[in-house]
């Protein structure tokens, strides 16, 4: 297929690169002037190293380029970028039944929308059908070594997850299809505001059994929202929540779970986002999540808590005071 990719992030180039090397035909498009000249000139991404691309994948800031005769879009942006980015899409002539994979994993602010909603509000109902959602534990410097890696992949339509899912299945990258769009875009959200939890509690070295209640009891505030909204709950139990929850929260290649342990150490959070260098969805989305957990009253200690951080409210320390102390209750899952 003749691919658009839109974002050439680390993870863009990564899955680009992989869609190339299963035959397809990809032009990737960026607003960054300095990276696509350095990508279009070395074949290698900044943050990859000894990473090559194949010839063909093209690097372009021309957007109405990348989408000229595209069988299939494929975006890899922010979570914050989606809605201007998409709304610059809408501009261009777009075949209503080509299919769109998002793989950025948040919630937007203020509309508490989960990206797929954001994309379907953007372009309109009628491109609802083919949006679909890839998911699960998965960091680019791995899948660009061709390690063996399961992904999920959320779609409404039967027929086209299999067509997204072979366009990127591999000998290394496996994709399970699954129905459940939105479970699919919450756990990949969520699961980013415990990493940074965790990257706080590993970074105080309050222990193995610290970030272990901190996943589990994470994991049910995951499962809590998401089921507010129809998600089935073994979707969360799934690749998407709980097989990414559990990569995120105690890796030093995840950069929620990084930019936590700088918070531990003190630094604000325009410091800690400063020295990661690259997006940190989590510190994004936990805003999001936490205005829509109270718009439809449902708790979420840990994110709330997260959040205080975030917002300078509380020291990290204090945290676990305030998670420790809360009233005893029966726990329920």
């Amino acid at each position: 297929m003749k691919i658009a990719y839109l974002g050439a992030g680390a993870w863009g180039f990564c899955l680009a690169r992989l869609l190339a090397e299963n035959g397809h035909t990809v032009t990737s498009w960026s607003i960054e002037k300095p990276l696509v000249e350095i990508l279009n000139s070395t074949r290698v991404h900044p943050h990859l190293k000894d990473r090559p691309i194949k010839d063909n994948v093209r690097f372009t800031l021309s957007l109405e380029e990348a989408l000229e005769g595209a069988e299939m879009v494929v975006e890899s942006v922010t979570s914050a970028g989606i809605r201007p980015v998409f709304e610059e899409v809408k501009k261009i002539s777009l075949n209503k039944n080509i299919p769109i994979c998002l793989t950025s994993k948040g919630i937007e602010q203020n509309s508490g929308l989960i990206l797929p909603d954001v994309v379907a509000q953007v372009l309109g109902d009628e491109y609802r059908s083919h949006i679909c959602v890839l998911s699960g534990p998965s960091f680019a410097e791995e899948v660009s070594r061709n390690l063996p890696t399961s992904v999920v992949l959320g779609s409404y339509d039967t027929t086209l997850a299999l067509q997204v899912a072979l366009a990127f299945t591999s000998s290394f990258f496996r994709v399970y299809p699954n129905s459940d769009v939105l479970g699919v875009a919450f756990g990949g959200a969520l699961k980013n505001i415990i990493a940074i939890a965790c990257g706080i509690s590993d970074g105080l070295d309050l222990g193995n059994g610290a970030r272990a209640a901190l996943m589990t009891r994470g994991l049910h505030e995951m499962v809590k929202l998401a089921r507010h909204f129809g998600c089935k709950q073994e979707t969360l139990y799934g690749l998407s929540g709980m097989g990414d929850l559990f990569l995120t929260c105690s890796s030093s290649t995840s950069r929620n779970y990084s930019f936590g342990k700088l918070l531990s150490q003190g630094r604000s959070t325009h410091d800690a986002k400063k020295q990661i260098e690259m997006v940190v969805e989590g510190a994004y989305t936990c805003i999001s999540a936490v205005q829509l957990s109270k718009r439809v009253q449902t708790p979420m200690p840990i994110s709330e808590t997260v959040l205080l951080i975030l917002e300078g409210k509380i020291e990290p320390l204090e945290a676990v005071g305030l998670l420790m102390q809360r009233m005893i209750k029966e726990e329920t899952l």
